[in-house]
């Protein structure tokens, strides 16, 4: 019988902490390529930055995108989706120098701030004619009048008149608090016509993931269109 000398416990203890460091490595390198590949083909994470889509967007939510809708033939009237700012609709901003949170962003483990994207809902899309109702204040989509029940409480379909023809493979957009949106109307000077590309869409808001207390859709609603002809 061999007796075991205080040097092989010990060298037992560090070969055990060793093989646990290893495996708690492999774990988190395992979840950064799960979350790198959910992030780049699947869903990404956005923090919302400002009040453009209240009531159905808070100020800080924290949403998952659906990358894989993202097409013409994918996306509909009243879709909430996310898309890249390419006409200067934003004002430039400085980078974060905090370089961990953009590593995290970039892996997919930290929700993006979108300060190079923006989130609306699809009014109109290729050939649509939309405009406004003096009267009431809605809007008529193809020569019908809808009835938005997301926008944000007291806000008119809108408050600037305008009477537009999304050109093809283009999209109107606009945000359901119009009093504090800058979308599409906003631009109708600049660059595009205020029209955004379909290829800049990144994809269809699908959650609200944070805070918890505000888990659910992130508010895409059809059916105000549903009696809109085709144009």
């Amino acid at each position: 019988m061999t007796a075991s000398t205080p040097s092989d416990g010990a060298e037992k203890r560090t070969g055990g902490l060793f093989r646990g460091f290893r495996e708690i490595l492999i774990i988190i390198v395992i979840a950064i390529v799960v979350a790198f590949v959910i992030r780049t083909f699947f869903f990404r994470a956005f923090l919302i930055p400002s009040g453009s889509m209240e009531d159905t967007l808070q100020v800080n939510d924290r949403i998952f995108v659906n990358l894989l809708v993202d097409s013409e033939e994918q996306l509909e009237r009243g879709d909430v989706v996310v898309f890249e700012d390419q006409h200067g609709w934003l004002p430039p901003v400085e980078s974060d120098p905090n370089a961990f949170y953009q590593a995290m962003e970039f892996i997919g483990l930290y929700p993006s701030t979108s300060e190079q994207h923006l989130v609306k809902r699809i009014i109109g899309m290729s050939g649509d004619h939309i405009t406004v109702n003096d009267d009431s204040g809605n809007l008529v989509v193809n020569g019908t009048e809808i009835d938005e029940p997301y926008l944000y409480p007291g806000v008119e379909g809108s408050d600037i008149n305008f009477d537009v023809t999304v050109p093809e493979g283009k999209l109107w957009m606009m945000g359901d608090n119009r009093s504090a949106s800058g979308d599409s109307r906003s631009h109708m000077d600049g660059p595009n016509g205020g029209f955004v590309n379909v290829d800049q869409v990144v994809g269809r808001a699908e959650i609200v993931a944070w805070p918890l207390n505000r888990w659910g859709s992130a508010g895409s609603n059809n059916e105000p269109f549903d009696q809109v002809p085709e144009p």
